[in-house]
């Protein structure tokens, strides 16, 4: 192995990997450092890969990437104890070939593998089970890493940091702040095994068509987050994720919170005879906009989940911006070789590219989410709750005449809601999420 390459990038995730096909495309000589025992090892995510980056790094990917099923519906589903409202959106044209089904259920242990193949393909050194424990600095500037295996020590104009939302090279090279505990997630999943004609009947799918499903209320027991349940071919990929402070304030661990999520009438049918086959645990970052860190400096940028770039909205998109960071990376590296300038100015295109895109504009669209999430825990549990249970009455079928079960649930409503403070947490909850 070379002692000196253009490029180090630390982790073979999404974005490490985009980073480093599309410099490896360019000519660029790259080295990526995965700590897994193959991309993919260490990497989990709740299931829904989106696609627009994908597409331009790798044209018609659908036609060899290792993916699951094209999503073609979305249900959103509230629960009690033991009811549920859900609502659900079906569209035909998801059914068609990309620009519309950008959307497809995956796992990680498949597709970052192919991923980083495809980079290894175009010129890039992907080197497995390697733990980077250090970044080199030589007249204040980022210039190599420390790796922990024989010759470790590696040098290279710029590094990327893909190692993930803890990142430890960003918290070394003192980009990254100490962060609280409300502004990460963690999230528990477990891959469950069913046929692929029980997965289809089950959930009314054709073909290899898929289905996005979260859960809020008391599929979480009233905590900040949600639980999912993803149709992969032959599998579902069922989990939790709340905040930290949520776990912390309840005295609950993932891992029981999941079991309790699967015990739920609602859930426990569509999982019913399915083997899990794994489970996994990961961190996320919530924190948006506020809590992206300085992701440059002189010879070093962050990308993906290290650099906090996750959308919290209800749209949980991660993985297409995570590729997009890799790339926008990649093509300011390009430039800043071609100038000969890995400056921290010369390689501030970086956070330009990422402001005059989706990625850092959707990122500050749903800046507030975080907070309003963690000031307004009754939409979590109490408005869920109370929905449901007059949802209940007003479908209990009795003796009583019709108007007089709509005037007690007008009684009931009014007893449990302060009408004038509910107007402003709705008012809220649409400026956090539908305003600009």
């Amino acid at each position: 192995m070379s002692d000196k390459f253009d490029v180090i990038i630390v982790g073979a995730g999404p974005s490490g990997s985009a980073a480093a096909l599309t410099l490896a495309k360019a000519g660029l000589s790259v080295v990526v450092f995965e700590r897994g025992e193959y991309p993919g090892a260490k990497n989990m995510f709740g299931g829904v890969l989106y696609t627009p980056i994908l597409n331009r790094l790798v044209p018609n990917f659908w036609e060899e990437a290792p993916i699951e099923r094209h999503i073609t519906k979305r249900r959103f589903g509230l629960l009690s104890e033991g009811s549920e409202a859900a609502f659900e959106y079906r569209c035909e044209d998801f059914n068609t070939s990309p620009p519309y089904n950008q959307s497809f259920s995956a796992l990680r242990a498949q597709f970052d593998p192919w991923l980083a193949k495809k980079a290894e393909e175009a010129g890039a050194m992907i080197i497995p089970e390697t733990v980077v424990d250090d970044l080199i600095w030589k007249d204040g500037k980022v210039c190599g890493v420390k790796a922990r295996r024989e010759g470790g020590e590696v040098e290279a104009d710029v590094v990327i940091a893909a190692d993930g939302v803890n990142s430890f090279l960003a918290k070394k090279s003192g980009l990254r702040k100490a962060f609280t505990w409300n502004v990460l997630a963690v999230a528990a999943k477990e891959v469950i095994a069913l046929p692929r004609e029980t997965i289809e009947d089950r959930f009314s799918l054709e073909g290899d068509e898929g289905v996005a499903m979260e859960f809020f209320g008391d599929a979480v027991a009233g905590m900040v987050g949600a639980g999912f349940i993803y149709t992969n071919k032959e599998t579902l990929s069922v989990g939790v994720a709340c905040t930290i402070n949520a776990f912390i304030d309840k005295k609950i661990v993932p891992n029981d919170l999941l079991e309790r999520f699967k015990a739920h009438p609602s859930i426990r049918r569509l999982i019913r005879k399915g083997e899990t086959l794994e489970y996994s645990g990961h961190m996320i970052p919530e924190g948006g906009y506020n809590q992206v860190p300085e992701i440059i400096t002189d010879g070093l940028v962050l990308v993906g989940d290290a650099a906090h770039l996750v959308n919290a909205s209800f749209y949980h998109e991660g993985t297409n911006l995570a590729m997009a960071s890799g790339l926008y990376a990649a093509e300011t590296i390009i430039e800043a070789k071609e100038k000969g300038d890995f400056s921290q100015k010369g390689l501030q295109g970086y956070r330009t590219k990422l402001e005059e895109s989706f990625v850092l504009k959707d990122i500050k669209k749903y800046r507030l989410v975080e907070s309003w999430a963690n000031k307004n825990p009754k939409f979590f549990k109490e408005y869920p709750d109370l929905a449901l249970d007059l949802l209940k009455d007003y479908f209990t079928i009795s003796e009583k005449p019709k108007e007089t079960i709509q005037k007690e649930l007008t009684k009931k409503f009014r007893s449990k809601i302060k009408l004038l403070r509910t107007m402003v947490e709705l008012n809220q909850f649409r400026k956090t999420f539908f305003s600009s």
